[in-house]
Parts: structure tokens; C-alpha cells; sequence
């Protein structure tokens, strides 16, 4: 029991925290806050500059709402970053309903918004070019948040972050959120180096909704991993985790009726099994009417075949109508494709699906003709407006950039107050959009990176799969990969469980970004600042670590050098005449066996029609007679025949060494020698006219 003036100093400690802006926000929150959210926002509080790694959906963002509340509340601006357009909006949105329309502002390439307000959500690449032109409104700047830092990696617009970091002011806090990283000690290094402050690193890899993994052969769930001999399915828990033989047992079984039936490798595969339920089914499985089930079988993302493969992979209307079936809805499915996205609602509508009762479809409807009432009817048709109402209707929706904005805000809406059952979604959704669901599901691991199609990685797989587990609604999440020929369950269970994601800087210098920064901060201040990028930082500590291996490796030659100190001689000297001996041997072994190529060559070109040269070394066959020489054809290789009939040609490879000429044979003018009774009967009058050489002359290996 503890004493009195311990029980009276956590009183005053209680206070203390509650009277702060950090207990204040938290005591706002309408869940407790974990200790990795509570570290991070303790940290801002103290004026250090953040960096929190955490799995996608641990709540990471929580400290960044943090630094918003707290600008707001000390009277200093706010900026909070993205990546993209649409988790800016998200955002902006989320931001408003928290503070009010007239602290909250939003700048991305499409919206201007209140610029001026004291929080401005953008993208990171609105920041950079106010940073460049020394806009006013970064007066007062107090707080950056820059949500999806790792997004640095990215190959094509990822320096924009280092920028950031580099050319903000000092006196900015930033607050850094992060996907889990496995060198986020190094990233924190480097903002340490470049922002001159003690940068706090504060990592989290708990996932408070565990996930579990799935692979979908033909329309039968199975777990992808098993543990212990249990059923399983997160490739993290304890015990001995490896793949269920089970789904092994059932790919084989696919892949042996696939070729039976005499399928491409790229065709779709897997034959259709009974249905199976996954361990792990969450809670709160809600009741729904159903509408048809099957549908039109697919080979690619964007366009329907007409009729089921025999044995092949289920078509979208089958993988939600299992997943259904599973209580695995709400579910995203991730389509590397925006023709994909909507071919997939075509496909759902045209087999009329429907997630939802009829009277919530209706009342979902009646919002969207409301959204939508001040957009002229003529432009609705040409954005497939009546498509995407009944799909939404009926409780599915596609999720892309190439959607009008307003469209996207209404599935987002629709999705996450639960009203949408299925969302067929690009890989941007993955980046931060809080749309989480049950399930997450995969149809391809290959996507197009810019320039190839490339496999998905390890960390792209957590982040897609990342969406699966909603924080207070779900005990756990859903994965589910879908087989097809091709797709290696070992593959994707290395996806699964691999917990190393190290961040690499894609930082590469342009001629523009040369011209920004000389132009805004001079010559020698613009190479500093090339010289602190964090893949300039990354480079250097390579540096340092070569550097060191050759140094060791410097003081073992030093011992080496010692211990070959000898008193009847140098021997090193000696171990270097040796090591010339053995080159100049190499040298002279090479220049000889050129030599001997180029004589073998130049016989083949000397040999004319009707000379008979002996092959290998006297053994029976071992003749042939010349029938083009290498000087009356355009090509260096003279054709034979050979003592047992066989037509070839003559090739330096084909000789150890110079070739004799042992006889002659006179070839009939018009000798055909594809005609096998013509060579069976030159043959036969080769080896009776010439007799067989003795054994040990000529070269082996016949004609090549």
C-alpha cells in the first residue's frame, strides 16, 4: 500500500497533466490514449521536434492533431501535410468539424481555401513552392506536420519532403508521422542534423488490431499461415508460424487441374473449392439482404471476358459475396487500375448485387441526389453520375483519382458512417485516407511503378493490407490474397511477415531545384543545403563504414606482415615472385591456347570438298569428308559427313587440335545432302576407300 506522500505527489501529478494543453486535449478524446500517442504529444508540448513510427492504423496522426491543437492554442500557424489531394481533403475535413470552418484552411493543386487561416492542411508540394517564393503566409509559421514522411522513398516525388525538412526554419517544430521503418533511428539522426534540435524518435510496431492473412483459391478461404498445428492467420504471434499446409495441398490441386485442362500460365487460375471459413471471424456480423451471386469472369483489371473459366479465379461478385457470406464486410479491394476500379461496379451492377437493404439504398440515394443538386444534370451523364448512385445504392462504389472530387468525399462519407459494404479502390487510398475496413483485398501482387510492372513489396503489402482492422469496432483484421497461376503462397507469405522496412531517400538534385535555391539563397548556401539532404547523410555514414572496415582490415595486414617476418629471408618478396611466376604462366597458357585457336581456324578455312579430315583421335566415325570448304560458302564453318552419316558443321570448339587431312574422296556434283540414303551411301564409300586412322592423331569431339 503506498504511503501518503506518494498517494499526494501522483495527486499533484494528475493535475499537473490535466491542467497542461496535452491533458486537455487528451481529456477531449473520446478513447484512451496509447503510450506511444502519449510520449509523442508530451514531446511537442516540450517544444522538441517529433518523429513517430508506427503501423498504418495504430493512430499516429493523434500527435499531429496534437500540434494543431496546440498552435491554435499558443496563437502560432499550423501547416499539416500529404502526400496527396485527397487525404489533404480528408483532412480539411476532419480539422473543420474539430476546431470550426474559420481556423481550418486547405491549399492543393485544385483548392484554395481560407489560405490565411491559422491551420492550413496542404499538399507538401504546396509548401515547397511557397517556401521558394518566399510567400507571407509562412509568417508566424509555428508547427509543420508532415503526415507520411516515408512517402521520402518515393522515386518520383519524394526529395520534395527533404526539401521541406531542410529549407524550414529553425524555429519551426516539425512533427514527423511515419509508417513503421526499421532505420527510423537513422531518419531521426539526420532531422537531428539538418533542424538543430533533439528531435524525439519515438516508435511503436503494436498493431492494436491484429491481422490476420487469407489466400482465396477458386471461392474456398484458407488461412495463409498455421500455428503450432492450430488454425492461424497474423504471421507476428507467438509460437512456431509457417504456412498452412492445408492451402498448399489446395494450390497444387489447382495447378495440376489447370494444366490438365491445358491453361496459359497468365490465364487466371484455380479450380473452385467448397467454401471454407477463416479462423478469427470478427464480431458484429450485421444482417443484410443479399442480392445475386456469380458473375462475369475476368483476366485483367480492366475489361470482363464473357462467361466463367473452368476452374478459374472467382470474379469480384464472388469474392464479396464470400467475404459477405464470411461477415468480412466492410471490404476494400485494391485494383492497380482506375479502369479496373469501375469495371468492377459494372460487374457487381450487371449481375445485381446488392450489400444493403433496399430502404437504406434509398435513403443513400436521396443523399447523393442532395450532394450532387448543384452540379448541372448534363455533366452528370458524362461522369457516369447514374452508375455510380446505384452502385452506391446497393452498397459498393469504385475509389480513385480519376473521380470527380465531390464523388470521392461521398464514398469516403458513405464508407466510413458504414453505409458502403465494398469499395474498389486504387493504391492511393492506402496513403493515410482513414477508410478503414474489416477486410483488405488483393487481387494482383504486381503493380506499375511509373516505368515497369513490378512485384509488390513488403512494405507496400503493409501499407495496402494496413486498412484492414477498424480501432473500436473490429477485435481483428482481414487480409485476403487471391490465388491465381502464378502467385507462390510462399511469395506472399513473405509479404506477410516481413517486419524490415528501411527508409531510403530517392533525394536526387535537379536543374530546377539547382536554379530555386541558387536563385532564393546564393551559391554557397544552396551547395550546404544539397549537402544536407538525408540521402547525402546516408551516403556519409556508408562512408564512415567503409572507412572503418579498411582500417581493420589495415592493422590484420599489419599483424599478417609481423608474423611473416622471417630470418632466412623476405617473405613477402619471395610471395610476390611467386604471384608474377603465376601470372606470367596464366599469360603464356592464355596466348598459347589463342594460338592454337586461330591454326584450328585457319585449317577449317584451308579444307576443301572431298579432303577427309579425321574428328577424334581414331575411334569409329571418326572421319568425315569435306563437302563445302569455308572459302566457296558465307559462312566460316564447312559442312561434312561423317563416317556413320550424319551431316554437320565444323567449328573451332570442336577441335583440341589442328585437324589432319588424311585422304580424299571424290563427292558426287550433285550430292544432296539432306537425302538420307545419299550420306548413308557417301558413308559407306568413306569408310571403305579410306582406311581408319590409328589411335592418338587428330582432335575429338566431331564437328559440333
Amino acid at each position: 500500500m503506498s504511503s501518503p506522500a506518494e498517494r499526494y505527489a501522483r495527486s499533484r501529478e494528475r493535475g499537473a497533466w490535466q491542467s497542461s494543453p496535452a491533458g486537455r486535449f487528451a481529456s477531449s478524446l473520446d478513447f484512451e490514449l496509447d503510450p506511444f500517442q502519449r510520449e509523442g504529444i508530451v514531446a511537442v508540448q516540450e517544444g522538441h521536434g517529433v518523429l513517430v513510427a508506427a503501423p498504418t492504423g495504430a493512430g499516429k496522426t493523434v500527435v499531429g492533431e496534437f500540434a494543431v491543437a496546440l498552435g491554435l492554442e499558443t496563437g502560432r500557424k499550423t501547416f499539416y501535410t500529404t502526400p496527396i489531394k485527397a487525404l489533404s481533403n480528408q483532412k480539411y475535413h476532419d480539422l473543420v468539424a474539430r476546431h470550426g470552418v474559420g481556423n481550418v484552411g486547405l491549399l492543393t493543386g485544385d483548392a484554395s481555401v481560407n489560405g490565411e487561416a491559422p491551420v492550413v492542411v496542404m499538399t507538401t508540394e504546396v509548401l515547397r513552392n511557397m517556401m521558394y517564393a518566399a510567400s507571407p503566409t509562412l509568417t508566424g509559421l509555428g508547427y509543420v506536420v508532415m503526415d507520411e514522411v516515408h512517402y521520402l522513398a518515393d522515386r518520383w516525388r519524394g526529395a520534395v519532403w527533404e526539401e521541406v525538412i531542410i529549407h524550414l526554419p529553425a524555429s519551426v517544430q516539425v512533427v514527423s508521422l511515419s509508417a513503421t521503418v526499421s532505420n527510423a533511428e537513422e531518419f531521426g539522426d539526420w532531422l537531428r542534423t539538418v533542424r538543430g534540435d533533439d528531435t524525439r524518435v519515438i516508435v511503436s510496431e503494436h498493431r492494436p488490431v491484429p491481422l490476420w492473412q487469407h489466400m482465396m483459391v477458386g471461392k474456398q478461404l484458407l488461412d495463409l499461415f498455421v500455428t503450432d498445428g492450430s488454425g492461424g492467420g497474423t504471421a507476428a504471434q507467438g509460437g512456431t508460424t509457417r504456412v498452412n499446409p492445408q492451402l498448399l495441398e489446395r494450390i497444387s490441386g489447382a495447378e495440376r487441374a489447370a494444366q490438365s485442362q491445358g491453361w496459359r500460365r497468365e490465364d487466371a487460375g484455380g479450380p473452385r473449392g467448397r467454401r471454407g471459413a477463416p479462423r478469427g471471424r470478427s464480431r458484429g456480423t450485421d444482417s443484410r439482404e443479399r442480392g445475386g451471386r456469380g458473375g462475369t469472369a475476368y483476366r485483367d483489371d480492366s475489361r470482363a471476358a464473357t462467361g466463367s473459366l473452368p476452374g478459374g479465379a472467382p470474379t469480384r461478385a464472388e469474392v464479396i459475396d464470400q467475404l459477405d457470406r464470411h461477415g468480412l464486410l466492410p471490404a476494400i479491394t485494391f485494383i492497380f487500375s482506375r479502369a479496373g476500379c469501375d469495371a468492377a461496379v459494372q460487374q457487381l451492377l450487371g449481375r445485381g448485387v446488392r450489400l444493403i437493404p433496399e430502404e437504406e439504398g434509398q435513403a443513400v440515394r436521396d443523399l447523393v441526389t442532395r450532394r450532387v443538386a448543384e452540379v448541372d444534370p448534363a455533366d452528370l451523364g458524362v461522369l457516369g453520375y447514374h452508375d455510380f448512385a446505384e452502385g452506391l445504392a446497393r452498397g459498393y462504389a469504385a475509389h480513385h483519382a480519376g473521380m470527380l472530387p465531390l464523388f470521392r468525399e461521398i464514398v469516403e462519407e458513405l464508407f466510413t458512417a458504414g453505409r458502403v459494404k465494398a469499395v474498389f479502390a486504387t493504391e492511393t487510398l492506402a496513403l493515410g485516407i482513414n477508410m478503414p475496413a474489416r477486410s483488405v483485398v488483393l487481387e494482383k501482387l504486381v503493380k506499375f511503378n511509373g516505368e515497369t510492372h513490378a512485384p509488390v513489396t513488403p512494405a507496400e503489402y503493409t501499407q495496402l493490407t494496413g486498412r484492414a482492422g477498424r480501432r473500436g469496432i473490429d477485435v481483428e483484421g482481414h487480409a485476403v490474397v487471391l490465388w491465381r497461376r502464378g502467385v507462390d503462397p510462399m511469395d506472399v507469405a513473405g509479404l506477410a511477415s516481413t517486419r524490415t522496412y528501411p527508409l531510403r531517400s530517392s533525394f536526387r538534385p535537379s536543374s530546377n531545384m539547382a536554379v530555386n535555391l541558387v536563385s532564393q539563397y546564393g551559391r554557397e548556401r544552396a551547395h550546404e543545403l544539397l549537402q544536407s539532404s538525408f540521402a547525402q547523410f546516408q551516403a556519409d555514414r556508408s562512408v564512415v563504414g567503409l572507412t572503418t572496415q579498411v582500417r581493420e582490415n589495415l592493422v590484420a595486414l599489419d599483424g599478417y606482415a609481423e608474423a611473416m617476418t622471417c630470418e632466412r629471408g623476405d617473405f613477402r618478396e619471395y610471395g610476390r615472385l611467386r604471384h608474377e611466376l603465376s601470372e606470367l604462366e596464366k599469360m603464356q597458357a592464355r596466348r598459347l591456347q589463342a594460338q592454337r585457336r586461330a591454326d584450328i581456324a585457319s585449317a577449317l578455312e584451308e579444307l576443301e570438298p572431298g579432303q577427309v579430315i579425321q574428328l577424334d583421335g581414331g575411334r569409329k566415325g571418326s572421319m568425315a569428308v569435306v563437302l563445302r570448304g569455308a572459302r566457296r560458302t558465307a559462312s566460316p564453318e564447312p559442312s561434312v559427313i561423317t563416317s556413320n552419316g550424319s551431316l554437320q558443321r565444323l567449328t573451332v570448339a570442336g577441335f583440341r587440335d589442328v585437324p589432319e587431312v588424311i585422304g580424299t574422296l571424290r563427292v558426287p556434283a550433285h550430292f544432296n545432302p539432306r537425302s538420307p540414303k545419299a550420306r548413308k551411301d557417301l558413308a559407306s564409300a568413306l569408310r571403305d576407300t579410306v582406311r581408319e586412322p590409328r589411335p592418338g592423331r587428330g582432335g575429338p569431339g566431331g564437328g559440333g
